[in-house]
């Protein structure tokens, strides 16, 4: 059977016509990160069955896979056919096609979001201060307070001396109870700049009277100045009272009212899961916390900021519906501001009531039926490793590989098992492992067919390791396959050199240009 192509002509024309288009780049974070069109969404052939079921629900959705030159996009297109996927195709020529093409390409991670922060920024001035302006007013113990826009775990790492951690969806909710004095100076700071940006930005729409600056380049430009940062910092927002909320769910109704944001109620959102032509993703922006302890029946949780930063990771299918809950009016509605204007029809649902948040617990991805495998516990691959002859095959992500591991266990790409089985010793049987034992499952029949050894899962993975107290091991003291499973950040950790930094805001300074040049984003700005 001929395989389906689709054309980068194709791919654009289906973009400017506002169609549902899944164009899927199967290679690992790290080569996707150095070069891919614009709305590309990165599912790695590694991970496939676990993440594709949540990022492309619709199984007939035109889906549109590439590598660059791998064989990857062949084998990922295998697998979604099995899954029950009906409109798989590869793209004509794969990346190289695309850039032969005339197709724009971008670098690093979360481009659509990141690119759409500059063109904000560009069209409304968003106030900024630099590193040293923020420094002063901090050394003159002026009426100021920093708020850090990022995800808590970020905020930990390294901070703004007083920076207090209210992640962008909170902040139209909370910055008037941290900041009750109109006088006040308010600063909103990320590691870099999307997320101040868009959080400053946000406070300025929602017509705060304070006086309202990003932190201009973030952490990074503070660390470039050669200011000091925090690290461990726990300052966390408060609750806030009936009075602020009142307020700033005005304030949330309105912008996201003249963000062109539609409203729908849980009927609608039935209505529209029963629709077999088009994509609906529903996302709580509440914290994890609140998720927790309930949410709409089917939602996935997506803090609000995170979800305009990764929009591309959670909502892989351009042109889809969104649905946003939340139980104040206020989150749901900033963010939904946003969504709108980086080009997504976006509904918020109105009127829901607490006993409507009826499902509790963290969100777990949906994923196939598990293959049936002989699984062993952890004592049992102590022993077994005593005597000898078995090789233990870990394919956790490699960061927490390098900080701990199975002693003697061998860290290994899915998508690489070839390459890597040539570099593991042979052995006479082999156990497969990762955290949680979900993606090693998947391996099992892979390394049986390349191996003819018989192969074992560890039972609830790594974790059923450490939880049986025994030894470990950290470093990269065995790896068959190379490192390329995430792109490390500049503006991630401690110790970026000053070099990547400021080429990662050169090229961020840089999007608004080639967003001009591909032509097929359909942002606007409010």
């Amino acid at each position: 059977m001929t395989q389906r192509t689709r054309s980068f002509a194709d791919i654009r024309k289906a973009l400017l016509e506002h169609q549902e288009v899944a164009l899927v780049d199967v290679r690992e974070e790290a080569p996707f990160a150095e070069s891919h069109p614009l709305f590309a969404a990165n599912i790695p052939l590694s991970k496939l069955e676990l993440e594709v079921l949540s990022r492309i629900p619709r199984h007939d959705t035109a889906i549109t896979l590439y590598d660059n030159g791998e064989g990857l996009a062949q084998l990922a297109s295998e697998r979604l056919s099995a899954l029950g996927y009906s409109d798989v195709g590869l793209l004509e020529g794969g990346l190289q096609g695309w850039r032969d093409a005339g197709g724009e390409l971008f670098i690093d991670v979360n481009v659509p979001s990141k690119a759409f922060g500059e063109l904000v920024e560009h069209h409304r001035h968003t106030p900024s201060l630099a590193a040293e302006e923020v420094q002063q007013l901090l050394d003159a113990k002026a009426d100021v307070v920093v708020l850090d826009a990022r995800r808590f775990d970020e905020y930990q790492t390294m901070s703004i001396p007083t920076g207090v951690s209210v992640p962008g969806a909170e902040l139209v909710l909370r910055a008037r109870e941290l900041a009750p004095d109109p006088k006040t100076r308010i600063i909103v700071n990320c590691a870099g700049r999307t997320r101040s940006i868009i959080g400053t930005q946000s406070l300025v729409n929602a017509g705060l009277p304070n006086p309202i600056s990003a932190l201009r380049n973030g952490t990074i430009g503070w660390l470039l100045a050669g200011q000091t940062l925090d690290h461990g910092q726990a300052r966390r927002f408060p609750e806030v009272s009936d009075k602020t909320l009142e307020a700033a769910r005005a304030d949330a109704r309105r912008v996201a009212d003249s963000a062109g944001v539609k409203r729908g109620t849980l009927a609608d959102l039935h209505a529209w899961r029963g629709d077999a032509a088009r994509t609906t993703y529903l996302f709580d922006v509440r914290t994890p916390e609140e998720y927790e302890a309930g949410h709409l029946p089917g939602a996935r949780s997506t803090p609000g900021g995170q979800l305009v930063q990764e929009t591309d990771h959670y909502a892989s299918v351009r042109g889809a519906r969104i649905a946003l809950a939340d139980d104040d009016g206020v989150r749901a509605n900033m963010s939904a501001s946003w969504l709108a204007q980086l080009g997504w029809e976006v509904f918020v649902l109105d009127n829901l009531t607490p006993r409507e948040f009826s499902e509790t617990g963290a969100w777990s991805a949906p994923i196939p039926t598990p293959w049936q495998v002989e699984e062993i516990s952890a004592q049992t691959l102590h022993q077994w490793q005593q005597h000898g002859g078995v090789a233990v095959l870990d394919f956790t992500a490699s960061a927490n590989y390098v900080k701990q591991h199975i002693p003697g266990a061998w860290w290994a790409l899915r998508a690489d098992l070839s390459n890597a089985l040539r570099e593991i010793p042979a052995a006479e049987r082999y156990v497969l492992t990762c955290g949680s034992s979900k993606l090693a499952r998947l391996a099992v029949p892979e390394v049986e067919a390349l191996t003819g050894k018989p192969v074992f899962l560890l039972r609830d993975g790594t974790a059923s390791w450490i939880a049986a107290g025994l030894a470990l091991e950290a470093g990269e003291t065995h790896l068959a396959s190379p490192r390329i499973d995430r792109y490390r950040r500049p503006y991630e950790g401690t110790d970026a050199p000053r070099e990547a930094m400021q080429a990662y805001l050169d090229w961020e300074f840089g999007l608004v240009a080639q967003l001009g040049r591909d032509g097929t984003h359909g942002f606007y700005v409010i």
